[in-house]
Parts: C-alpha cells; sequence; structure tokens
C-alpha cells in the first residue's frame, strides 16, 4: 500500500512534467512557424521599400526556407550527438538574434543575412520529435508528435495574422520582427525551465564539410531558378549554375559515402524504408509552401487586374484562419488517425485532402468563399498529413538515430519549400498582364495548379508505401 501511495504521486507528476515539455516544444515550434511565413504578406510592400522585382525579394522567404534546409541535419545530428535540449535552446537563440538583425535592417541584404539566421531554427521541429519519442510512453509519442507537427501549419497562417494586425498600423516591417524575436525569447526561457533530455547519445563528429557543400549546391540550384527569366535559360550563366548545382550535389554525396559519420545517413534519405517517407515530404512541402506566397499575393491583387480581391496584409492572415482552425482540429486527432490506419495511409489521406484543397482554388477562384473552403479544406489535410510524416520518419530507426531521420526528413521538406518559391516566382515574373509586370491570372491558376499536383503526387507515394508496409506485414 505504501508503495502505490509513492507511486502514484510520482506517476502523476511525471505525467505533468510531460505535457509541460510538450506545451513548451509546441509553442517553441509555433514561433519557429511563425517566422517562416511572417514576411510572406509583406513581399509587395518590400519590393516597392527596396525598388527590386519579385524575384529578388522573394528571396526573403527563400533564404529562411534554405538555411533551414541546410541547419536542419546538422544540428539535428548534433542533438544526437550532445543532447537535443542543448540543440533546441540554440536554435531558439539563433532566432532570437536573426530577429533582432531583421528588426535592425535597413537593406535588402541585411534583412536576408538576418531572415537566414532565423530560418535555422527550423531545426527545432525534427529535435523535438526526437525529444518526444526519447520521453514520452510510446502510447503518448505520436498523439504528441501530431501536437508539434501541427504547430507548423497554425503558426505558418497566425505569423500571417500577426504581420496583418502591425502592417494595419504601420508601414515599417521593423516591428514584425520584434514581435518574433520577443517570442522566441519567451519560449526559450520555457524550455530551459521545462524540457528535459532522456534518450541515448550518439557518438561521431559534426559534418561541417558536408553542410558546406549542402548549402552551396542548393544555392546554385535556386539562384539558377529564379534568375532564368532575367538571364535567359539558355545563358551562360544560368546553365553555369545549374551545372555547379549537379557538381557540387555529386561531391556532397559522394563525401557523404566515404565518412564515417556523415552530416546525412544517405540510407535514412534513400533507403528503401526512408524514401518514401521523403519523397511524400518533399512533394507535401513544396505544396505547402509554395501555397502560402501564392495565397498572399492573389489576395492582394486588385480586382482591376482581372482577378484578386484587393485585399490588405491583415485579409491574408484573416482568411487563412480556416486553415488554422481545422488544422488545430486535425492536430489532436491525428494521433488516433494514425494508430487506426496507419502513417502511411494518414499521409495519404492529408496529402490528398491538401490536393482537393489547392484543386478547389485552382478551378473556382472568383469568390473570397472559394478561399475559405479551399483554405479549410487544406488545413484539415496539412494537419493530417504532417502529423503522419513526423511518425513515419521515425518509426523505423534505432532510437539514437531519431533527430537525424527526422532531421533529414525535414531537410527535403524545406528544399522542396525553397524551389517552389523559387519556381513560382519565376512564373509569376514570366507571364504577366501584357505591358505591364503584373503576373496574370493564367501564372497564378498554372502555379495552383502545379502545386496540387505535387500534393496528389505526395498522396500517391504515401499509399504506395502504405501498400508495400502492408506487404511486408502479412509476409512477416
Amino acid at each position: 500500500m505504501a508503495g502505490t501511495a509513492v507511486s502514484e504521486p510520482s506517476t502523476a507528476r511525471r505525467g505533468r512534467q510531460l505535457w509541460l515539455t510538450l506545451l513548451a516544444l509546441s509553442i517553441a515550434g509555433m514561433v519557429v512557424s511563425v517566422q517562416q511565413t511572417v514576411v510572406i504578406p509583406l513581399l509587395p510592400r518590400l519590393m516597392v521599400a527596396f525598388g527590386v522585382p519579385v524575384a529578388e525579394v522573394t528571396w526573403v522567404f527563400t533564404a529562411s526556407l534554405l538555411a533551414g534546409a541546410v541547419a536542419t541535419p546538422l544540428l539535428s545530428r548534433l542533438g544526437d550527438m550532445y543532447g537535443k535540449k542543448r540543440m533546441i535552446l540554440f536554435t531558439v537563440g539563433l532566432l532570437v538574434l536573426g530577429s533582432v538583425i531583421c528588426a535592425l535592417s535597413g537593406s535588402l541584404a541585411v534583412l536576408i543575412a538576418g531572415r537566414a539566421m532565423q530560418g535555422a531554427s527550423a531545426a527545432l521541429i525534427p529535435l523535438a520529435i526526437g525529444m518526444i519519442r526519447d520521453g514520452f510512453p510510446r502510447t503518448r509519442v505520436m498523439t504528441a508528435i501530431g501536437v508539434v507537427s501541427a504547430t507548423m501549419g497554425v503558426g505558418g497562417n497566425l505569423g500571417m495574422i500577426v504581420t496583418g494586425i502591425i502592417a494595419d498600423r504601420t508601414p515599417s516591417h521593423h516591428p514584425v520582427f520584434w514581435i518574433t524575436a520577443g517570442l522566441a525569447a519567451a519560449a526559450l526561457v520555457l524550455i530551459a525551465l521545462s524540457a528535459h533530455d532522456t534518450g541515448v547519445r550518439a557518438g561521431g563528429r559534426p559534418d561541417f564539410i558536408g553542410a558546406v557543400l549542402l548549402s552551396s549546391w542548393l544555392v546554385f540550384l535556386l539562384l539558377a531558378i529564379s534568375k532564368g527569366n532575367d538571364w535567359g535559360w539558355g545563358s551562360g550563366r544560368v546553365v553555369g549554375l545549374f551545372a555547379g548545382a549537379v557538381v557540387l550535389c555529386a561531391v556532397w554525396v559522394f563525401s557523404q559515402l566515404r565518412l564515417r559519420t556523415p552530416m546525412v545517413r544517405l540510407h535514412l534519405l534513400v533507403g528503401r524504408r526512408s524514401l518514401p517517407a521523403n519523397l511524400a515530404s518533399l512533394l507535401l512541402g513544396f505544396a505547402m509552401f509554395g501555397s502560402f506566397a501564392l495565397i498572399s499575393g492573389f489576395v492582394q491583387t486588385p480586382p482591376s487586374a482581372g482577378y484578386g480581391f484587393g485585399g490588405s496584409v491583415l485579409d491574408v492572415g484573416l482568411y487563412a484562419l480556416p486553415s488554422t482552425v481545422t488544422m488545430l482540429a486535425a492536430s489532436f486527432m491525428s494521433g488516433r488517425l494514425s494508430a487506426l490506419l496507419g502513417p502511411a495511409r494518414s499521409l495519404a489521406l492529408g496529402a490528398a485532402l491538401c490536393a482537393a484543397g489547392f484543386g478547389w482554388f485552382t478551378l473556382f477562384n472568383t469568390s473570397v468563399l472559394d478561399l475559405i473552403g479551399a483554405n479549410a479544406l487544406q488545413g484539415l489535410g496539412f494537419g493530417i498529413g504532417y502529423a503522419a510524416l513526423g511518425a513515419l520518419a521515425v518509426q523505423h530507426v534505432p532510437m539514437d538515430s531519431t533527430g537525424i531521420a527526422s532531421g533529414i526528413n525535414s531537410l527535403v521538406r524545406a528544399i522542396g519549400g525553397s524551389v517552389s518559391s523559387a519556381v513560382t516566382a519565376a512564373l509569376l515574373t514570366s507571364i504577366t498582364i501584357a505591358g505591364t509586370a503584373v503576373p496574370s491570372r493564367d501564372a497564378y491558376v498554372l502555379s495552383f495548379a502545379i502545386i496540387t499536383v505535387s500534393a496528389a503526387a505526395s498522396a500517391a507515394v504515401a499509399l504506395v508505401a502504405g501498400m508495400m508496409a502492408r506487404g511486408v506485414s502479412d509476409v512477416g
């Protein structure tokens, strides 16, 4: 009896500690997601403020995704080696510092530099997933991962709302970044007080050369895509950038194969069990991040262009509210759904709902009601899909590789988002209303059609992965 009396308070205390940790990680994840999208509604203003075309100002968004793509596997690996809490605190610290730089920026170059530092904080999501897998009971892992994963989309939409509220009161972009700095500082304190490391540490050394090579070939690729219209797709500079990207990518792959402890373990990237999750993540990331910028631009386009709603920066965030609500609701049921269907089939369902939402707005985009309905549908899809991705990425890997496996999955998602922003910016720049630099309706329709296909392809990949997993289970 005495033992029972002691164990029950101990169990209750541990339960409260776990949920406090989940709260801290969720808030931090939401702040990270806020910084990813907080500039999207401001891009039209920044074009005017700095006197640059859309292809250049898009780098304010792309730089954050690119830095996240490079930092995520590196910091995830360091988390497996030196402790996930330590690396989480480091990433949130980078977010605070990057936000302050952006808040003080007076030129586009300084703003992009600050955004790159902010983007490195994207590593927090896989680190948080790794911490959850290390410390939570198996029966609660799926739900906890679902909640943290859903903060990506919820925070992304909240970021646009925050930006809209500030932009309604001041023409300056600086206050937005002071707010993200304050939120990040609060998250830093909360994690420091509540989170605890319980996982097994992995050995090895960090692969900084791999990080440099990865960032180099990605910059070459994205620069070629974004400058193709200005320089000419067949010009020596663009062809040289594409060729450089291929060569550097090959060198990077060779270096990863040669090292004993590489930045990216390629079997976790393209292995039989990992490839479907990573390919689906790439395609879904392409759709999600591409949609943010497209919807923002479409909403703010005046009807005199023959389309658009002439909305304000605040309207962009308000129209995203249905997506926020459905995404948050989906996150709480994602654990049960994955337990019922399996992560692969849950991902297929979520990606299919995203494709349906994007397809809706591709075909019907003359009314605000069309946008609200499409947003609600794709929010539900992303809430289910991203929660399933978090579980699918780590379910087959050893506990000491949880961070890097989740980091690789986030890496390919960020690459998908980076390529998407460059591709859609190129389309909007090249297909314009005659005699103007304003993108035409056809440019938006084509862009929305492309991200619809990307989401549908993600669903197909996940469905095949689910069928393969069932086949292996049946054989076993």
